[in-house]
Order: C-alpha cells, then structure tokens, then sequence
C-alpha cells in the first residue's frame, strides 16, 4: 500500500470541527497533539482559534481571514495526531487550494507559525482584492470543459469570469465579476447546461482579479523561510512536485489567480503509485470527488473520531 494525504480547502470548515475527538477513546497523544496545534497557529496571530472553531459564531469563522487559519490548524493537527498515534506515513501528499499550504506545513517546507501568519494575509489580501458584491463563483454541474470555456469567453464582455477549480469530472467551478457570471449561467442554459450551484463566497478566488493579492502575497512569501520537503506535495497550478524554494513560492503565488488543477492531481497520485488517500481535515468533500476521479483510490477522512480511528485500522 502507498499513502496519500488531501488536505482540504476553503468550505470544509464547520463550527464544532474536531470537537468530538477530545471525548473518543483515541489515545492521549492523538488528543494532545491536536491542543498543541491549535495552540502554536493561535499564538501565532494572537486569535483563539480553537474557540472560534467549537463555538463560532459561524458568521465570524466563515470570514475569509479566519476560516484560512482555522481550516490550517485543524488540518496539521490532525496530521500530528496521526503521527503520534503511529499512523502510516504517507508517501506523497496533495492540498485543494488552501490545503496546498497544510499540506507544506506537514511536509516540513513552512513552519505552522509562519504559515498561519501567511494564510490569514492571504484571506485578508482576497477579501481586499475586490469590493464585496462585485465577484462571485459557482459550481457548474455536468458541463465540459471546452463549453463551460467557451461560454465564458462569449459572456465576459470585457470583465474577468473563467473556470477557476477543476474538481471532478462534471464538476467545475467558474469565477470572476458577478455580472459576467450571470451572463455566463444564462449562456450555459441555453447550451444545455441548466445545473448550477451559486457558492456562498464573497471572494472570486483563483482569478485574474487576485492578480494584485497574488503580488502582495508574493512579497510576504520572499521574506519567509523554505525548507526542503521531507514528503513530496504536488501544486494546484501544475499537478506536479518542485524540487526548489523559489518554485514552491512562484507556484503558490499563481495558484491565487489560476485555476486548480484537482483532476490532474489526483490522476498524478495514482499514476505516482498511490493506491490509498486519506482526506486531512474536516468534511469529505475531497474523498467526494477522488471516488468521481480515481475510484481505484480507496479513499476515507480523517475529520472525526470515529472516521480516524477506522483508517488507522485500516491502514
């Protein structure tokens, strides 16, 4: 068997997330290692970020800013708790947009502490980048991609509106100006495509109109300090490894404004040899689309205790 970690991005968060694990049989350590996670990201920016994670309010965990470092903590520290419980080391790993940079903490290539300074200036530079109202995203269901392309050339009308996550085969999501999504949807209605799903985001992410943030975060990132990556970790915006601290920050700058490339990821994790993923962090969103993906994958989560416990078992 060879292992692969998902980390999750942003959406997976959920008020009460990891709560039941302090109450489980796992053992201590698993528990301790969580509290210690927890603890290290919110010294960090100085934001209880457990409590905002068990008790909300939702409205205040669901702020870009803070959902970024709160969805970064739960997702190392489940990590930790798999280490220190003796869990399989994973051969590989792979991070759905916010989840690329969980997914370097764990490998060692970026500190938790300066990794939730990064992710809560990256929430704060995207929520920035554009006036709330003015962008938006939606998930198109069972489109191509070649149409879902050509519809939004044909509705921008000179705005930003492009395919933004490559998630699953027949789910794919585009962002950009609201205005040009609507046109966009009415364009894909007529198409034949009637299946879409507005997301409830006030940020249109991975666009060209994070070029800006994308600058701003690139600065932030030449100032922090990359290590080599213990366990390999495949980029969004290429589906494949680097080898050098520059490239690692140049990919994490595009991935702002480019699209997620998560098909080809998780074809890159079976083709790597992985016959296992474990999605790290709350939710199933990831195990989701792998099984659409590569359902030769067996693929679980990691997000509650009793899910933690099973996979330990079975791995």
């Amino acid at each position: 068997m060879s292992l692969a970690f998902v980390f999750p991005g942003q959406g997976s968060q959920a008020v009460a997330m990891l709560s039941d694990f302090a109450a489980s049989a796992l053992p201590e350590s698993a528990k301790q290692a969580i509290s210690a996670t927890f603890a290290e990201a919110s010294d960090a920016i100085a934001l209880d970020l457990w409590a905002l994670a068990q008790s909300g309010p939702e409205a205040e965990l669901n702020r870009t800013e803070n959902t970024q470092p709160a969805l970064l903590a739960a997702s190392v520290a489940l990590f930790r708790a798999w280490i220190a419980v003796g869990g399989a080391t994973p051969a590989i790993f792979a991070g759905h947009s916010l989840g690329e940079y969980s997914a370097l903490v764990c490998s060692g290539v970026i500190s938790l502490r300066d990794a939730t300074h990064l992710v809560r200036l990256r929430g704060q530079l995207m929520q920035a980048a554009v006036p709330e109202g003015v962008g938006a995203m939606a998930a198109i269901l069972g489109g191509e991609l070649a149409l879902i392309e050509q519809a939004c050339l044909d509705g921008a009308e000179g705005e930003i509106i492009a395919p933004a996550n490559l998630n699953a085969p027949g789910q794919i999501v585009i962002s950009g100006h609201a205005s040009a999504l609507d046109r966009v949807l009415k364009i894909l209605a007529e198409r034949g495509v009637r299946k879409a799903i507005r997301l409830p985001v006030s940020v249109p992410s991975h666009c060209a109109l994070m070029h800006d943030a994308a600058h701003k975060l690139g600065e932030a990132l030449a100032t922090i300090t990359l290590h080599p990556a213990k366990i390999p970790v495949l980029h969004n915006v290429s589906a494949a490894t680097s080898d050098s601290a520059d490239a690692i920050r140049r990919a994490l700058v595009a991935q702002l404004h480019s699209r997620v490339r998560w098909i080809e990821s998780v074809q890159a994790l079976s083709a790597l040899g992985a016959t296992h993923a474990l999605e790290c962090g709350p939710g199933k969103a990831l195990v989701g689309m792998i099984k659409r993906i590569a359902p030769e994958l067996a693929s679980a989560s990691l997000g509650n205790a009793s899910d933690f416990a099973a996979a330990l078992l079975a791995t």
